[in-house]
C-alpha cells in the first residue's frame, strides 16, 4: 500500500449492527486520491440512484485524504459525503480540526454507514477495534455536551464528531461538528446522520500514518512554513477568515439584505464588524491539527445583550456575512451568539443566516406577521430577534420549525409569494461572496457559473470547469484550501507532498487529470439522481438581473450563460444535458459510467 493511507475502510450497517473491514484498493487511491474523490466513487458504485436521502439505503461516509495526519503542512481535513437531503443530489462537507487525523491514527482511512439503528448509537474506534455503543444518554445533548461527555469517558486523546439536536430532528440545514466549532457544514448531512440514529463517532489511537519519504516530506514542510511566514500568516493568525468582513460589505463582495441590498446604503455603519474590534475579544488562538497558521480564535465571554460563554469560537467570514450584512446587522456580539447557537445545535451558519434574512424580507413585505413569528419582530437589523429566531430554528420550535429545512422548503410552507424572496440554487443557500464582484480568491474562475454548476450548488468554495481541477485534488488529499492563498505556487507544495507521502511521483499538471476525474464522478452522481444543473433556477439577484442601480456593483450583471457554455465545452460535457461525452469518460477510466450514460444502441 502506498504511503499516506492506513489501507483500511470500515463499513457499518446500523440496521443489523454488522461491521465489515475492507482493504483499501490501491487503484482506487491512484485514481481518486481520497476524501470526496474516493467517497463519490464508492457511493456511485455501491448505491443505486433514487434512494431516500433520509432512508436506510443512503450511505454516509467520513473519509480522509492521503495528506491527512502527515507532515504535510495543512494536512488536517476530512470530508463527509452522502446523497444530500437538501438538494437531492451529491452532497459533501469538508472540515478541519482534529477528527480527520485521529480517524487515521485509530486505524482507518474512512468509515461508511448504511441502515438505520433502532435506538441512538455512536461508533467507538480505538486502534483498529470497533464497537457500536448505545447513545441514549447523549441523545438530545448539544455538540459541546456530547464532546465533554465522551471525552470524559474515553480521555482527552479521543476525538469526536457528532450531531446536535438539529440533526437529530432532521433539519435539512443541520451539519456535523467536531472540536467544539469545526463544522462539516454544507449539504444537510447532519440530517442524514440523525436519520440513522447515529449520534457520534469517537476515534482514539496512536497508529502512525506511513510516509514513503519522511525526510523529504519534513524538508518540504519546513520550506512551506518558511514561505508562508510573513504578512499573510500573521493576518490569518490574528483575524482568521473574517479579516475582510467589514470592507467586503461596502466593496460589493458581501451580499446584503438577502442579496437585494447595497452595503453602503442599507448598512452604512459597519464599525461593529471591524476586525480589530473583533480581535480584541479573542482570548486564545488555536489551529487545526499541527497547522502553523492557527487561524481559529476563541472569544472571551460575552458581556452585552448576548452572553455567550467563554471559549465561543470566533465566527468565520461566511458566518459574519450571513448574520451580519445579510440581515443588515452590525452587532458583532449577536453574530457571535448566533454562531454559538449553531455550533451547539449543529446548524450550518451560512444557511441559517440566509434563512433569517429571507424571513426578515417576508416580514417586511407583510407575507408573515408577528402572529406567524411567535411574536418576534423580524425587522432588518434587529439583532435580538435574529438570535431568538436562530434558537427557534435550532430547536424546531414554533416558527423555527417552518424555517428549519431551508428557504426553498420554507417558501413552500409560507406561500403568499414568499418564493420570490427565497434565494437558493437547487435548495442550497448560497455562499456569501457575490459572483458579480471580482474577489481575488476566485480570480480566473467562473464565479457565477460555479454556484449553479458545481455538484453541490451554492457552495462557497465550489468551482466549475478546468480552473477547479486542482482544488478537487486539494480537497481529496486532505489539504486545506487556504494553501491557495498563502504561497505563490501552491501546486508545487501539493504535488511535492503527495509525492513524498505516497511515493507516487506526480507533477502539478499531472494532478489536474485526477481533479478532472473527481469532478466527473461527483457530477454524474447528481445526473443519475435526475438533476441537470443547467436547468436549476438561478435567482436574478445572484447574477444582477436586474442589476443594482447604486453602489459598487451598479449596472453589473454576470454573463452566466457564456461562463457555463465555455466550461461545458472545455469539460467535453453536453451544453444541454450536461452529460460528459463517452470519449471523455473512457479517457478518464470511468468505463462503467460511460456504459450507463451511453448504452449501446438497441440496449433497453
Amino acid at each position: 500500500m502506498a504511503g499516506g493511507y492506513m489501507g483500511k475502510l470500515l463499513f457499518v450497517n446500523l440496521s443489523t449492527g454488522e461491521m465489515k473491514e475492507e482493504t483499501l484498493d490501491e487503484t482506487l487511491c491512484m485514481n481518486f486520491i481520497g476524501g470526496y474523490g474516493i467517497g463519490a466513487r464508492i457511493l456511485y458504485s455501491r448505491q443505486r440512484g433514487g434512494v431516500d436521502p433520509l432512508g436506510p439505503e443512503n450511505t454516509l461516509g467520513l473519509i480522509t485524504g492521503p495528506l491527512t495526519g502527515t507532515p504535510a503542512t495543512l494536512g488536517c481535513r476530512y470530508v463527509a459525503v452522502a446523497k444530500s437531503p437538501l438538494t437531492g443530489g451529491w452532497g459533501d462537507a469538508n472540515s478541519g480540526g482534529q477528527f480527520g487525523p485521529y480517524l487515521k491514527f485509530a486505524g482507518y482511512d474512512g468509515v461508511f454507514f448504511t441502515g438505520v439503528s433502532e435506538k441512538p448509537v455512536y461508533l467507538y474506534v480505538n486502534n483498529g477495534k470497533t464497537e457500536l455503543r448505545e447513545a441514549t444518554h447523549i441523545w438530545g445533548k448539544s455538540t459541546f455536551e456530547t464532546d465533554d461527555t465522551l471525552q470524559a469517558e474515553y480521555g482527552k486523546a479521543a476525538r469526536v464528531v457528532s450531531i446536535g439536536p438539529a440533526g437529530e430532528k432532521l433539519s435539512l440545514v443541520s451539519c456535523l461538528m467536531n472540536h467544539g466549532g469545526d463544522a462539516a457544514g454544507r449539504s444537510g448531512l447532519g440530517a442524514v446522520m440523525g436519520s440513522k440514529k447515529l449520534k457520534a463517532v469517537v476515534v482514539k489511537g496512536d497508529m502512525k500514518v506511513p510516509v514513503a519519504d519522511i525526510e523529504g516530506a519534513n524538508r518540504l514542510r519546513q520550506e512551506h512554513i518558511a514561505e508562508i511566514k510573513g504578512p499573510g500568516l500573521e493576518i490569518f493568525h490574528k483575524y482568521g477568515t473574517a479579516v475582510h468582513a467589514e470592507e467586503s460589505v461596502h466593496s460589493g463582495d458581501t451580499p446584503v439584505k438577502n442579496w437585494g441590498g447595497v452595503g453602503v446604503i442599507e448598512l452604512p455603519d459597519v464599525s461593529g464588524l471591524n476586525k480589530d474590534l473583533i480581535a480584541a475579544n479573542v482570548k486564545s488562538r488555536t489551529g487545526c491539527w499541527r497547522c502553523p497558521v492557527a487561524c481559529r480564535g476563541e472569544f472571551k465571554a460575552g458581556t452585552g445583550d448576548h452572553k455567550y460563554p467563554a471559549g465561543t469560537h470566533r465566527p468565520e467570514y461566511e458566518t459574519m456575512a450571513a448574520f451580519g450584512a445579510m440581515c443588515c446587522n452590525n452587532n458583532a456580539e449577536a453574530i457571535a451568539m448566533a454562531n454559538h447557537v449553531c455550533n451547539s445545535y449543529g446548524l450550518d451558519t451560512i444557511s441559517t443566516g440566509t434563512i433569517i434574512a429571507f424571513a426578515m424580507e417576508c416580514y417586511e413585505h407583510g407575507i408573515i406577521s408577528k402572529k406567524d413569528t411567535d411574536g418576534i419582530e423580524l425587522t432588518w437589523g434587529n439583532h435580538r430577534a435574529m438570535v431568538k429566531l436562530t434558537e427557534k430554528i435550532a430547536r424546531r420550535e414554533g416558527f423555527g420549525d417552518v424555517l428549519a429545512d431551508g428557504v426553498r422548503v420554507a417558501a413552500g410552507k409560507i406561500g403568499k409569494a414568499a418564493e420570490q424572496y427565497a434565494v437558493h440554487i437547487g435548495g442550497q443557500e448560497l455562499g456569501l461572496h457575490d459572483p458579480k464582484f471580482d474577489f481575488p480568491f476566485f480570480r480566473g474562475k467562473p464565479t457565477a457559473a460555479r454556484y449553479q454548476m458545481d455538484a453541490t450548488p451554492g457552495r462557497h468554495t465550489a468551482g466549475f470547469g478546468p480552473s477547479q481541477f486542482l482544488d478537487h485534488v486539494v480537497n481529496a488529499a486532505g489539504f486545506c484550501l487556504h494553501s491557495d492563498t498563502l504561497v505563490e505556487n501552491p501546486g508545487r507544495y501539493l504535488a511535492g507532498f503527495i509525492s513524498a507521502v505516497t511515493g507516487w511521483e506526480h507533477s502539478a499538471d499531472e494532478l489536474l487529470k485526477y481533479g478532472e476525474r473527481i469532478a466527473n464522478i461527483r457530477h454524474v452522481f447528481t445526473l443519475r439522481e435526475g438533476i441537470n444543473p443547467r436547468k436549476l433556477k438561478v435567482h436574478g439577484r445572484i447574477i444582477g438581473r436586474p442589476p443594482h442601480q447604486e453602489g459598487p456593483l451598479a449596472g453589473v450583471s454576470s454573463d452566466i450563460e457564456t461562463q457555463i457554455d465555455e466550461n461545458l465545452d472545455a469539460l467535453d460535457w453536453d451544453r444541454v444535458t450536461t452529460k460528459p461525452s463517452k470519449k471523455k469518460l473512457l479517457e478518464l477510466g470511468l468505463d462503467d459510467v460511460a456504459e450507463e450514460l451511453w448504452p449501446p444502441q438497441g440496449t433497453p
